[in-house]
């Protein structure tokens, strides 16, 4: 973050604090009822409807166009994944000021809050976006459309004895709508994105079937490889079945969260617990049992009266202690908008790496996918998670895609986080473990380990307290030193913040935490950990053989000309960041340090072939689909 940027956000704090609250600025505006209930629901947590989320009057533009007029190409119930075009017509004069926004649910406010900008500084996005008492899901300018500001589109829209006497211009605008439960609306603003004002507002659209059961992945619940937990989510509260196999089936267990979930600092409100909510309908989780290692099934979820999911083919695991796994891996990937809309977040590079480990699965060569951090994004923009939960379906419903946390899932002021930026815009967790329930000791302990093939995975929180004898560090140290290398040779440790990185960071906010570094990266060399992936940092970058910041052995080329790493008298582990899966690439540094082998500033993910004697870790770059940096680690 940049000097001018950190002295904003304190200018911002600073007359937060001088003018006071805004919320009860406003009450005296409020009809008698909310305005005696105002203290009561200071946090807007007890209240249900958006209707009354956030109370402010509609702030409507002066409009002396009564032309202007704006329609969508649908009417009819919405479908769960589609596209609506929304047409602008009549306008007099185009200008890059008029926007349109997709509100859900359709009666939310939707005036401007410049006052909220503060909470908005929360998510870590310095970026100048619409700000509003309640965040469109996303938006588009008119200008978007080539033909708008040269108005190629006229019409005409005043007829006086037979001859046009007014022509107006028009744009039309494609937004990608998919299923999240509660109905939607175009508003048509102008004002640009700082002093917004409503010119149209198109009738609610409504979804055919709300409860309709979506977004399904799947994850391993153990490291037999004989079940496998399906997790979607419904808009209906009710039980649901997943069915599998030959006539197999388990009920669901029913899980949700609210507003009074989610965190607020000592003094300020979350965008989670305001202006970014949005309801998450209700998450189901079911475990398939009876299952065989390395084998393929298809499955279906839902039930009679909510509708069911296609049947999807999935292919367990290979169970702990067989020879060989193929796994993906990554950090940092989040969601991007699959037409030309603005939205809070925006990961540019997420959509070709999960098409290019689409195209990667379907050949059949992976058996499983771990995505170290950083997940979706949201950030407190709850919407945002069935967006990711829809782009990452067609890999995570396919094979087991287990997951670690990161600072956007969690990290929040007086949170209990070990960090107090906040991250997660309230978050703390909550929806991350909710949608990705993983084998963790328990709630708000998401560390966990897992075999597959010849691993052993020693997966763990960098934002939960990793100090000496504490709790995690206490499991760390007895799960490493409980792997049997006889049946599982390899040990990776996943975590989402790097010890090593060659990108300094500034110095509020630096890359590496050398504390985290000193207390746990003894463990990794007293327990002869072969191989470190982490995230955090946007690109890729591959180490010596380190420890304590020096190279104790280097790769050597074998046959082929690849870097080979010779683990059978082990020196130190190799670290790997790989957090180039989606969010804007941060540089690489031309003066790496000693320990830097391998820098690269590309979207991608990595590819790992591990058998007994080997691993092979391939970056792939999403966009080429070449391998742009591959090393071995081998034990005679």
């Amino acid at each position: 973050m940049e000097i001018l940027g950190v002295l904003k956000i304190f200018l911002i704090f600073t007359i937060f604090f001088l003018i006071g609250d805004p919320f009860f600025s406003l009450s005296s505006s409020l009809p008698e009822r909310l305005a005696k209930s105002a203290a009561a629901h200071r946090n807007f947590t007890a209240i249900s409807e958006f209707r009354v989320l956030n109370r402010k009057h509609f702030n409507d533009c002066p409009d002396v166009n009564p032309h202007l007029q704006m329609t969508t190409s649908s009417i009819a119930k919405l479908s769960d994944d589609g596209y609506i075009t929304v047409n602008v017509t009549g306008v007099l004069h185009p200008s890059t000021d008029e926007w349109v926004a997709m509100i859900s649910p359709s009666h939310a406010t939707v005036t401007a809050c410049l006052e909220k900008y503060i909470l908005y500084l929360e998510t870590g996005d310095l970026s100048r976006l619409p700000l509003l008492c309640h965040y469109p899901v996303k938006a588009q300018r008119l200008r978007s459309d080539p033909d708008y500001l040269s108005c190629k589109k006229k019409e005409c829209s005043k007829k006086v004895n037979g001859k046009c006497a007014l022509r107006t211009c028009g744009a039309s605008l494609s937004f990608h709508v998919i299923n999240i439960r509660t109905d939607i609306e175009f508003v048509l603003f102008a004002g640009g994105f700082v002093t917004p004002c409503i010119l149209r507002r198109s009738q609610p659209l409504t979804f055919a079937n709300p409860n309709q059961p979506l977004y399904g992945h799947i994850s391993s619940t153990d490291s037999t490889a004989k079940s496998m937990r399906v997790t979607w989510v419904s808009g209906s509260q009710r039980p649901q079945q997943v069915q599998y196999g030959n006539g197999k089936s388990a009920t669901s267990l029913v899980s949700t969260f609210s507003q009074t979930d989610m965190c607020n600092s000592s003094h300020l409100q979350s965008p989670a617990k305001d202006f970014g909510w949005h309801d998450p309908g209700y998450i189901h989780s079911a475990v398939m049992t009876g299952l065989n290692p390395s084998t393929k099934y298809t499955y279906r979820y839902g039930s009679d009266p909510s509708g069911w999911s296609n049947w999807t083919t999935f292919k367990t695991p290979p169970a702990a202690g067989s020879d060989e796994l193929k796994f993906l891996a990554f950090g940092d990937m989040g969601k991007a908008p699959r037409d030309g809309s603005t939205e809070h977040y925006i990961q540019p590079g997420s959509l070709s790496v999960i098409e290019a480990m689409a195209n990667e699965l379907s050949s059949g060569g992976v058996d499983s996918i771990y995505h170290i951090g950083d997940i979706s994004y949201a950030t407190g923009f709850l919407v945002e998670w069935d967006f990711f939960l829809h782009q990452i379906n067609p890999v995570a419903s396919k094979v087991s895609y287990m997951t670690a946390i990161g600072n956007h899932e969690r990290d929040f002021q007086d949170s209990g986080s070990v960090y107090s930026t906040p991250d997660s815009g309230g978050e703390c967790g909550v929806p991350y473990e909710t949608y990705f329930p993983m084998p963790a000791a328990a709630k708000d302990k998401p560390w966990y380990s897992i075999e597959q093939g010849s691993v052993h995975f020693t997966i763990i929180s960098t934002e939960h307290n990793w100090t000496w004898k504490s709790e995690q560090y206490e499991w760390m140290k007895k799960d490493m030193a409980s792997v049997d290398r006889s049946r599982t040779p390899w040990l990776i440790f996943m975590g989402h913040r790097p010890m090593y990185s060659s990108n300094d960071g500034n110095f509020i906010l630096p890359t590496v935490d050398y504390k985290f570094a000193t207390v746990v990266e003894p463990l990794l060399q007293a327990n002869k950990v072969d191989l470190v992936l982490v995230g955090h940092v946007h690109n890729y970058e591959r180490t010596c053989a380190v420890y304590r910041q020096q190279c104790k052995s280097m790769p050597k080329k074998d046959g082929n000309g690849i870097d080979t790493y010779d683990n059978t008298k082990f020196s130190a582990p190799v670290h790997a960041v790989i957090g180039m899966a989606g969010f804007s690439l941060d540089k690489v540094s031309i003066m790496g340090n000693p320990w830097s082998l391998v820098r690269i500033s590309k979207f991608g993910y990595t590819r790992v072939h591990a058998t007994k004697k080997e691993l092979k870790v391939e970056y792939v770059n999403s966009n080429t689909r070449k391998v742009e940096d591959s090393f071995r680690i081998i034990k005679s």
